[in-house]
This record gives C-alpha cells, sequence and structure tokens, in this order.
C-alpha cells in the first residue's frame, strides 16, 4: 500500500506541476475515493501536506519578488480566525463521527465543483472584470472584500482542504486585476502556507491526520512536481486544464452519489 501511496502522491504531484491547480481539490478526493480513507483524515492529513508544499513555493516566490505581502495580511485576517473557528466547530460536533464525516465529504464535493468553475471560467471573468473599470473595487471596499474571501477560503480549506488553489487564485484575480500570473501565483501560495498550517495543526489536535501516510505522499509527490513543472510549457495547457476539469466534475459527482 505504501507503494501506491507513493506513486499517487508522485502522480497528483505531477498533474500540480503542470496545471498549477491546487493538490487538495486532487489529493483529497484521490484518499477517499480510491483508498477509502475517512474524510476527516484525509482532510487533515491533505492540510499538512501543503502546509509543507507550499512552504517551499513560497520561499521560491519571495526571492522572484513575486508576493504581494500587504494582500497576503489582507487574506490572512480573514482566514486565519476563520480556521480557528472551522476547527472549534469540528471539535464540537466531533470530525471522526459518522455524520460529520458525511457533511464534510458533501464539502468535499463543493469545494470540487467550485474548483471546476474556477477552471473553466477564470479567463471571462477577468475579462469582464477588465472589460468596466468601474466593476473594480477599490480602497476600504477592495480591502474588506479580500478579508471576507479569506474568511470563506478559511472556513473551505478547514473542512474540505480544498479553495487555497484555484478558487484563491480566481478570486485574487477578480480582485486585483493587475497583477501579474507570478503574482497571483505567489501570493496564493504565501497566504496559504499559514492557513494551512494552522489548520493541519487544528486536525492534529483533533487526531485527524495519518502521520505515515503524510509522509509516503510526500516522497512521490515532491519529485513529481518537479517533473511536471519541468514539463509544463511543452503541454498544451487548454487541453490539460480541460482535462482536469472535466476529471474533478467527475469526482465531484461520485463525492455527491
Amino acid at each position: 500500500m505504501s507503494i501506491t501511496y507513493i506513486l499517487s502522491g508522485f502522480a497528483v504531484g505531477l498533474l500540480v506541476g503542470m496545471t498549477g491547480v491546487g493538490g487538495g481539490s486532487l489529493m483529497t478526493p484521490l484518499l477517499t475515493l480510491l483508498f477509502g480513507v475517512t474524510p476527516s483524515v484525509a482532510v487533515g492529513t491533505d492540510l499538512a501536506f501543503a502546509s509543507i508544499t507550499k512552504s517551499a513555493g513560497t520561499v521560491t516566490h519571495r526571492s522572484r519578488g513575486t508576493v504581494q505581502w500587504f494582500i497576503v495580511r489582507r487574506l490572512c485576517m480573514g482566514a486565519l480566525p476563520a480556521a480557528l473557528l472551522a476547527t472549534l466547530a469540528l471539535q464540537h460536533f466531533g470530525p471522526l463521527d459518522k455524520a460529520i464525516g458525511q457533511v464534510i465529504r458533501y464539502s468535499i464535493a463543493v469545494s470540487v465543483l467550485l474548483t471546476v468553475v474556477a477552471i473553466l471560467f477564470r479567463s471571462k471573468m477577468l475579462a469582464w472584470v477588465n472589460a468596466s473599470p468601474g466593476r473594480q473595487l477599490h480602497g476600504r471596499a477592495l480591502a474588506a472584500a479580500t478579508i471576507a474571501s479569506g474568511a470563506v477560503l478559511g472556513t473551505l480549506v478547514t473542512i474540505s482542504s480544498i479553495g487555497a488553489g484555484a478558487i484563491g487564485a480566481t478570486l485574487l484575480v477578480m480582485l486585483y486585476p493587475r497583477l501579474t500570473p507570478a503574482e497571483v501565483a505567489g501570493t496564493d501560495i504565501a497566504y496559504a502556507v499559514p492557513l494551512t498550517a494552522i489548520a493541519a495543526v487544528g486536525h492534529w489536535w483533533l487526531g485527524s491526520i495519518n502521520w505515515w501516510l503524510l509522509l509516503t505522499l510526500l516522497v512521490g509527490s515532491l519529485p513529481g512536481i518537479t517533473i511536471g513543472s519541468w514539463f509544463a510549457r511543452s503541454v498544451p495547457e487548454r487541453l490539460l486544464r480541460g482535462l482536469l476539469a472535466a476529471t474533478l466534475a467527475l469526482v465531484a459527482v461520485k463525492l455527491l452519489y
């Protein structure tokens, strides 16, 4: 089984490296559907996995100057308190309870569907915003919308481990359309590090992290991400994202039914 986990980590890392889509939307459903891991343990283990892999990505983006730290601070103002509250809610209702596990399963499905929307319609949403400068927020309204977006993402990530990747990047593009693609990626990864770390600590406190599973996934994913990033430019992005969106849509339907 360890070899299977390593290969799964490699496959997810390969796709993440080629598409830039967060591993949570791939890894958590994979653990739940293919390996029968309980939803709460799948979420907790994936959050610990994400906090480690995203930390490495933040170091790289920081060295390249592609992190907008004022946006990171705004997102964290909403995301970190939301993550703490979501953790307390899970503790109150019991994350390992069968009924709560079903709620988490549905939360994963909804988050996956939101990721599909983000993948398919991100460019159209950006074009809609750019078509009319009056639609763009500024000043306090922009700051408040960013904090609110962080709160939504913090709740989604803590409950389902999904949201900090494609959904977070799409919200950044909508709120800050002048950011370069590298700045969107760097800022999205940077704010996700404290968020996934706090959420992972919360799940560790709740006893919903499988440390051996985490280690085997890391062994496979780290070389997978490296190889995927290397070959990213040689694969047609539109085709790859379309296939990924279709796969995630099927995963969401399977989780629901």
